[in-house]
């Protein structure tokens, strides 16, 4: 909202100021704008035929995130995609704006919208009598940028294939608690598609091709695992990684690093030709204070003595150094 909320485009309908201004950030991608209300009859079919493929009659985009501001809306949302075996992404800001979530639907997979409804539909109240005549919601940026925020990167998650695509990420701003949940589709769900595709799922992941499928890819993980070493094992700087499998090797891991420092110690202390340098350093490198050429009696004569003066005749001491 805040990025296309400006004064100059006062008139223009959300979805052509938000096309304008994506437009203008990445001029490279194609972006189309709809104006319709989805809750109606003809809002619905034009909604369902611009995420639809003529061709194919299946939808043609990768994955639908919803913004809206109502549950009829995201009823008709959930519908439209439940026809289309479309996963998509709900999101949302509570009414006093400080707390918010998104929650990622996929067909038979999760809970749809209607598996699991809001207390307040569940309840049998109507949601248009809470709205009071003339009074907005609240709105608070911060709250509504952090909830983009969290659906964008889950968009990428699922998109690019990388981490842990969040099935239900929460937001209390009050008390910065995030909640997360898997929520499982319900098999008593309203919405007869929506059990249709939860059958459908099942019937795929315990199929005998999904379990070959499985145990391949077990073996390959397996295999791969075997395989997996540290990280830059071979190196020029002489670096060792010790395993910590055990009480044992811990102790044995310190004693070295205890033997190693002693013997650094050992080698600070002795005169070397070579300025500083010890054979045993890996090559390259050298200690960073060198003793090579300094006599031990010059060493001596310049060290700091103990005395008995106290700190007052020390202070009157550098005093007078420096008149």
């Amino acid at each position: 909202m805040a990025s296309f909320s400006r004064p100059k485009n006062c008139g223009m309908t959300k979805a052509h100021a938000a096309a304008q201004a994506s437009s203008h950030i990445n001029p490279d991608v194609e972006i189309r704008s709809y104006t319709m209300n989805i809750t109606t009859v003809t809002g619905f079919d034009q909604f369902k035929s611009s995420v639809t493929d003529p061709a194919t009659g299946k939808s043609r985009v990768d994955l639908i995130l919803s913004c809206v501001d109502n549950y009829e809306a995201r009823i008709t949302i959930n519908q439209v995609c439940l026809e289309l075996q479309q996963a998509w992404m709900e999101s949302g800001v509570s009414e006093d704006a400080v707390s918010g979530h998104i929650q990622t639907i996929l067909p038979g997979q999760t809970a749809c919208f209607q598996c699991v409804p809001p207390l307040v539909v569940a309840s049998g109240i109507d949601e248009r009598t809470l709205k009071r005549e003339g009074v907005c919601a609240a709105s608070l940026p911060t709250t509504m940028g952090i909830i983009a925020g969290m659906l964008v990167q889950n968009t990428l998650k699922y998109l690019l294939q990388f981490g842990s695509v969040s099935h239900y990420l929460g937001y209390n701003s009050l008390k910065d608690f995030f909640p997360t949940m898997d929520i499982k589709p319900n098999t008593t769900c309203s919405n007869s598609l929506c059990v249709q595709a939860q059958q459908e799922y099942q019937e795929r992941i315990n199929s005998p091709e999904a379990h070959a499928a499985a145990a391949a890819a077990a073996d390959v993980a397996a295999a791969a695992a075997k395989h997996v070493g540290p990280l830059h094992e071979d190196n020029e700087w002489g670096i060792e990684v010790m395993t910590d499998d055990s009480n044992g090797s811990s102790n044995a891991t310190r004693g070295t690093e205890s033997s190693d420092a002693a013997a650094a110690n050992a080698a600070f202390g002795s005169n070397d030709s070579a300025g500083g340098n010890d054979a045993s350093l890996p090559e390259g490198l050298m200690f960073s204070l060198p003793t090579a050429g300094v006599d031990a009696d010059v060493l001596q004569q310049e060290a700091v003595q103990p005395t008995a003066a106290s700190l007052d005749e020390l202070t009157d001491m550098l005093s007078g150094l420096s008149k």
